[in-house]
């Protein structure tokens, strides 16, 4: 890339999250869950590109510690917009947001998504994978996908989609959104500026909708199974031992 296309990671982190508060600290095989996934990051793209956006001086201690860039934003509406402000700060074309609550998303998925990028510059582009065989299509955590033909977003949500009349017509897998994102500058500020939540994005509690209101469309890539999001104190253990199965070294040991 040359240097007017530099792509980074953006990890937007907050403390207050009403679900889990402190959820980026929460420790993981004994070391911070924010930190995880700075560390994947920067398996795909290289510390020097991986950044770490938060309000929060917790946060941004840990992070510092440990030799990732911060940057500090003001208080945001959610992780994009928090993005949006990051993305002023940082001299960058391509801005890929990794969700801080997915220390099991693969450094080649990142790639994958910033790739696509791209080659579709005009799209923004969203990663999906299909649920786990243990995962509830009717858990209002998880963000289940619909999809033209050709992998173009046409809805997300919260409930199972898509819905079916008769049960023979009930579909045999569903697709569910994996938070890994690629947006220009552009796309960002967009965002941004458009200043509060959109009805869908604000009944459903899924930011990308946003997009969707103002006429961008979303290109949806298909990225490895197995992916696990700490959404609740209870999803602790389950990733733990999926970050266990997969090699994950415990670093109090």
């Amino acid at each position: 890339m040359s240097h007017e296309e530099r792509a980074v990671v953006i990890i937007p982190a907050r403390f207050a999250s009403s679900r889990y508060p402190g959820k980026p600290l929460v420790n993981l095989l004994g070391k911070p869950m924010i930190l995880w996934v700075a560390e994947l990051a920067e398996k795909a793209i290289g510390r020097e590109n991986v950044y770490i956006a938060t309000d929060d001086c917790r946060i941004k201690d840990v992070v510092e510690n440990a030799g990732f860039n911060i940057v500090m934003t003001g208080p945001a509406l959610t992780g994009t917009d928090r993005l949006a402000q990051a993305a002023e700060q940082i001299d960058a074309e391509i801005f890929v947001n990794v969700q801080g609550d997915e220390p099991l998303a693969d450094p080649s998925d990142i790639l994958k998504v910033l790739e696509h990028k791209c080659i579709h510059p005009e799209f923004i582009i969203n990663g999906f994978s299909y649920l786990n065989e243990d995962e509830n299509p009717s858990n209002v955590n998880i963000p289940k996908v619909i999809t033209t033909e050709d992998d173009k977003l046409v809805y997300m949500s919260r409930a199972p989609i898509p819905g079916f009349k008769d049960q023979e017509n009930a579909p045999k897998k569903y697709k569910k959104q994996v938070c890994i994102y690629a947006f220009s500058k552009q796309e960002l500020s967009a965002f941004g500026s458009f200043g509060r939540k959109s009805s869908l994005e604000h009944s459903e509690d899924i930011e990308i909708l946003r997009f969707l209101e103002f006429g961008k469309t979303i290109k949806m890539i298909e990225t490895k199974p197995g992916s696990y999001a700490v959404d609740a104190p209870s999803d602790v253990a389950i990733v733990e031992e999926a970050m266990k199965s997969r090699g994950f070294k415990n670093e109090t040991l």
